[in-house]
């Protein structure tokens, strides 16, 4: 009892101090300018060459190195704050699968430093967490359809871009130690998280290598109960290796070689108990042993190596890159669904590719800047999703795609800027001939017959514009309109699997080609800086995933769709010391599942999330000593009619509201150690994820974390 009401006095005393810090300072001088011309000056990859942010016209959001580091003193779990701080991304549902988290209400095409790290080709959705966010230096979300990297981008990119050399003589490094765990019911929930990272220059040479483990307790919600077993973060591993090493062959020519490898493993002590969504009864676990063998990643490998130089020629820069990708990824186990035998899936994905571009100065004067990139794109991606005993579920597809590119930036008296580019894409798949599975329901009756595939080769060819422009004349409000287009070959797997003919041929692979609209303005007035988009994005094939009530099987459903919706983020420094951000998000989406030119039918929450409001206060009340409270609010989403049974066809569930908090604060005890205290779900709210809510199935439907804290320091030496 002492215990739960010293907790209760913590939190309490957390937000009055943060209230009483705001109040004292609400009269303290003004902030000059800084952050907001350091902010116009941040370079971007939203294009094939590094652009300022001042310069591109459409929505890029950007996680900072400040803002990355105050979350993560709260949660690891990158899919969960990349929820809570992007506008139009679907918020986390706290799991390994980021099953739902669309971008604009399509799918996001995962990258590192440039490198995808999505399988398009068999999308298992777990790509987001695909790196630990302790070697990210930031996060770079470009949004809306774009074909800058490719295939898989029709909502757009995350791309993680990593840690670099420090510009420093000599020998540094940082250690970073956690303790972590339930605040509100800690038995058993105490886990932990160990890092080191060093780095150096000498000479021409400059690395930094980092190393990070953290194993994690039990994860209960607000009541104690253990979450949802499956795909949880509760009681599982991570590890991750990272390196990067540059040479400056010469003042204009340098190459960099980059190395990351990520493993993610479950080790559960308890089995799944099924909740029962029409009494509110969320699934749970009771100790016990999990069939199968572990899930997660057992290893996801990324080798990229890089060339630049500066003037190859005249006016002239130069840009190479050559990757390599492997990952391979274990999903839960399935009693009886495969020819009436238990089973396991695994997607296995490979990735070759390498690029090359040019940057030219064409045209450059007092009225006049005028560049080209232009260059060619060459991947090799082989994907299969075959059970853990040998039995093939989806045959391995080859993928060989080339894409020659160009992009042009035309720069007017310094205020009108204007984006365009073009992009063809001809992309061919072969597989072999195969055996579809026989799947089995609970009974053992058969839903889907196996029946013999011929293989074959399937074709794509897709030419992609973009074009944007945008007007800088005046701070206090700068416009933007843009145009872009999006090609992904959807998720072929899916389809190959669930196949109903006997030829490839005849199945509806046809890839997806997304037209996206947007239109907005940035405005700096004062110390207030105010972001507004509104998009509208259309495609004549849809990649709506829905459940087929006749066989039990999920299905993608080529229906034609549109999505539209607006963004606003608001930022205020009140001065040098105290800050606050909100942002707002709505996308809704509706299908013409006649093909008469009419949206009849809305679009599932798998696709739409519901309404988003987030939001923080930031306070640095003493030198050294930062405080920031932060806030998530879900909005109800009700679309679609009940059932006679009082359940809602899967995915179509609707979303009640639900409103969560969280705390960190950090401080600087001297130049080299500081210390971090973070505390997600603040208040101990009780809640169901959205995506539980709107999945409907009993397995799934499972509540947020409860309270809990993450208490580190760091060294620095």
């Amino acid at each position: 009892m002492v215990l739960k009401y010293t907790r209760s006095i913590i939190r309490v005393v957390f937000v009055v101090a943060i209230a009483l810090c705001s109040w004292i300072d609400m009269h303290a001088q003004e902030l000059d300018s800084i952050k907001t011309q350091y902010l116009n000056e941040v370079t971007v990859s939203a294009s094939r060459s590094v652009r300022p942010l001042k310069n591109i016209p459409h929505s890029v959001y950007i996680l900072s190195p400040k803002s990355l580091a105050e979350d993560l003193s709260i949660s690891t779990d990158i899919t969960d704050l990349l929820g809570k701080e992007v506008p139009g991304l679907a918020p986390g549902a706290q799991s390994r699968s980021n099953s739902g988290q669309s971008l604009r209400g399509r799918s996001a095409l995962i990258m590192i430093d440039g490198v995808p790290q999505t399988t398009p080709l068999r999308n298992g959705e777990v790509d987001i967490r695909s790196i630990d966010p302790a070697v990210v230096e930031r996060v770079e979300v470009i949004k809306g359809a774009t074909a800058i990297y490719g295939n898989g981008a029709t909502g757009g990119i995350i791309n993680y871009i990593t840690k670099l050399p420090e510009q420093k003589k000599g020998l540094y490094g940082q250690t970073n130690i956690n303790l972590t765990g339930g605040l509100a019911y800690t038995a058993n929930t105490v886990g932990g998280k160990i890092g080191q990272l060093l780095g150096g220059s000498w000479g021409k040479w400059s690395g930094v290598i980092s190393a990070n483990f953290e194993q994690t307790g039990e994860y209960k919600d607000s009541k104690g109960r253990i979450i949802v077993p499956n795909y949880s973060f509760g009681e599982t591993d991570f590890s991750n290796v990272f390196g990067k090493l540059g040479y400056q062959i010469s003042s204009k020519q340098r190459i960099l070689a980059t190395y990351n490898f990520n493993k993610t493993q479950q080790h559960t002590n308890y089995a799944v108990v099924n909740g029962d969504y029409l009494t509110g009864t969320p699934t749970s676990g009771v100790l016990g042993t999990q069939p199968g063998a572990p899930t997660g990643t057992r290893g996801n490998h990324n080798v990229h190596l890089q060339y630049t130089h500066d003037q190859i020629w005249q006016n002239t820069s130069f840009v190479a890159d050559a990757y390599y990708t492997s990952r391979h990824d274990v999903f839960y186990y399935s009693a009886g669904r495969f020819d009436g035998v238990d089973g396991q899936s695994e997607i296995y994905d490979s990735k070759k590719g390498v690029r090359g571009a040019f940057n030219s100065r064409v045209l450059y004067n007092d009225t006049f800047y005028t560049t080209f990139t232009y260059g060619l794109d060459a991947l090799n991606d082989v994907t299969s999703q075959p059970l853990l005993d040998g039995r093939i579920w989806v045959p391995k597809m080859h993928m060989n795609n080339l894409a020659p590119f160009v992009e042009t930036e035309w720069i007017i008296h310094n205020d009108i800027i204007v984006n365009g580019g073009f992009r063809f894409e001809n992309t061919n798949i072969s597989v072999d001939d195969y055996q579809t599975l026989r799947l089995t329901n609970a009974n053992g009756k058969t839903v889907t017959p196996s029946i013999s595939v011929k293989g074959g080769d399937l074709s794509y060819n897709a030419a992609l514009y973009n074009i944007g422009i945008r007007f800088n004349r005046f701070k206090a409000f700068s416009p933007f309109v843009s145009f872009s287009q999006g090609f992904s070959v959807a998720d072929i797997g899916l389809a190959l699997r669930a196949s109903k003919v006997q030829d490839i041929r005849d199945i509806n692979t046809t890839a997806v080609k997304v037209n996206n609209f947007e239109i907005g303005s940035i405005s700096q007035l004062g110390n207030l800086r105010l972001e507004l988009s509104a998009f509208y994005s259309t495609s004549k094939l849809g990649t709506e995933m829905t459940y087929d009530n006749t066989t039990g099987v999920f299905v993608l459903d080529r229906t034609p769709e549109h999505i539209y919706g607006f963004e606003a983020l608001a930022n205020y420094r009140f001065n040098s010391r105290l800050e606050a951000n909100a942002t707002f998000s709505y996308i809704e989406g509706k299908q013409d599942t006649a093909s008469t030119g009419h949206y009849n039918a809305y679009m599932n929450g798998r696709r739409i999330s519901a309404p988003k409001v987030t939001s923080y206060i930031s306070y640095a009340p003493l030198t050294g000593l930062n405080l920031r409270l932060q806030y998530l609010g879900v909005l109800s989403r009700n679309r679609f009619a009940q059932l006679s049974s009082g359940l809602y066809n899967p995915y179509e569930g609707p979303v009640r509201a639900y409103h969560v908090f969280s705390f960190n604060g950090s401080y600087a005890v001297n130049r080299n150690v500081s210390l971090t205290l973070g505390i997600d779900n603040l208040f101990n709210t009780d809640y169901f994820l959205a995506r539980s809510q709107y999945y409907v199935l009993n397995t799934l439907y499972g509540k947020g974390r409860g309270s809990s804290f993450n208490l580190g320091v760091v060294i620095r030496y």
